[in-house]
């Protein structure tokens, strides 16, 4: 967005508060889709950034949901159903009865249990589920060869369950496209060890590559496009020997996401220049813990352009020495009410924060197109009513 666009959105929410660009969302997608080809299918995992459901782009086949939560949002956003892989670690025989009640597409298997409760309640629902084994990566996620050559074993014994294929994810934010190169290779082989020892061909491949997202490189998208084309011709290849659907979340969605804030406070402490902003860290996570020794991408909206450039560390209003949002950032003439826009926020950032410390309320969440222009989907939410004790019923609870 030009600074123009941004400060006119800066005067239409209250501070601090999140603009996520649907229009860039869309571009990202289509460039993936571009990259890994015609046969590649793209599934977009909804915990980046459920905001970004509500009218998703077309180019996206598939909907990873993993809770019972993300499975809610999908219902009130009126999701296509069939598209939705109804994932996550922990699903309860509850959680399994109203996907098959949504009418949910595809279901994966995490282990043994959920393979018997996904059967049972199939049998009850009087249908046949799509399940996609998931294989560990060497985590608590998913099953490993033992199990999913046993399950294969005894396939016949799950009248309910049809078992097309494969999930496999073993983490975010791999920089070398040898780690995706190396996992695609131990895919292609364990699919082909499937079918020599069972006669099966498995139809369906899910995986997210966790493709790194650069968020404080001066020229990121050069490099996140030279990796994403680095590694798109293993990704065309291994479509071209199954039915491949590729997921992922951050990097779809993060460079669509702008979070506003406000400079509350200046001061100089011992030589230091700090901002405190209305913000922090309860609201704004990039990549990692200690993201104050990092420098994201930051605008700065200011009410005055007269003064002098000086390095600021700009601080959260949280009561904690670790809330602080970077370090040594040149800003020219900052000042008391000035409004800073911190980018590449789109994944993560908005669901990741400590959302309830300090009681402070949560942020404001809008979408923008340059078509539909500024549309609030969240307002402002007054965090202290989770935090009040209840007393006025035995045990506190009501």
């Amino acid at each position: 967005m030009t600074d123009e666009k941004l400060a006119e959105l800066s005067r239409c929410v209250p501070t601090p508060f999140y603009v996520f660009d649907k229009s860039l969302f869309r571009r990202r997608a289509e460039l993936v889709k571009q990259e890994f080809g015609p046969k590649t299918s793209l599934c977009f995992s909804i915990k980046a950034n459920p905001f970004l459901l509500d009218g998703l782009p077309e180019v996206f086949d598939r909907i990873e949901v993993c809770s019972p939560g993300e499975l809610t949002i999908c219902e009130k956003t009126h999701a296509d159903m069939k598209k939705v892989i109804f994932s996550g670690v922990n699903k309860t025989k509850a959680d399994i009865e109203r996907a098959l009640r949504d009418g949910v597409g595809t279901f994966t298997a995490e282990s043994l249990l959920h393979l018997q409760l996904i059967q049972q309640c199939a049998a009850a629902h009087g249908s046949r589920v799509p399940i996609l084994l998931r294989l560990t990566g060497g985590s608590q996620f998913g099953m490993d060869e033992a199990d999913i050559f046993h399950v294969l074993e005894n396939r016949d014994s799950f009248n309910n369950i049809e078992i097309v294929g494969l999930h496999y994810f073993t983490g975010t934010q791999k920089r070398k496209v040898s780690v995706i190169e190396k996992e695609l290779d131990y895919l292609d082989q364990f699919l082909e060890t499937i079918q020599r020892k069972y006669g099966l061909r498995l139809q369906h491949l899910e995986y997210g590559t966790g493709l790194a997202v650069d968020y404080f490189s001066h020229s990121p998208e050069d490099t996140e496009l030279e990796r994403l084309r680095s590694v798109a011709p293993r990704i065309r290849a291994m479509a071209e020997k199954v039915s491949l659907t590729i997921e992922m979340g951050r990097f779809f969605a993060a460079p669509c996401g702008y979070y506003f804030t406000r400079v509350m406070d200046i001061k100089t402490n011992l030589g230091v220049h700090y901002a405190i902003l209305d913000g922090g860290i309860h609201q704004l996570k990039y990549d990692g813990q200690i993201q104050g020794m990092q420098q994201p991408s930051i605008r700065h909206i200011a009410g005055s352009d007269t003064g002098y450039t000086l390095p600021w560390t700009l601080c959260g209003s949280l009561c904690t020495t670790a809330d602080v949002l970077a370090r040594n950032v040149e800003l020219r003439s900052l000042q008391v009410g000035d409004i800073l826009v911190f980018q590449r926020t789109g994944a993560y950032s908005v669901m990741e924060g400590m959302a309830v410390f300090l009681s402070r309320d949560m942020p404001a969440v809008a979408t923008y197109t340059p078509e539909a222009g500024l549309k609030i989907l969240r307002d402002r939410i007054d965090t202290a009513r989770f935090n009040t004790p209840v007393t006025d019923t035995p045990g506190g609870y009501k």
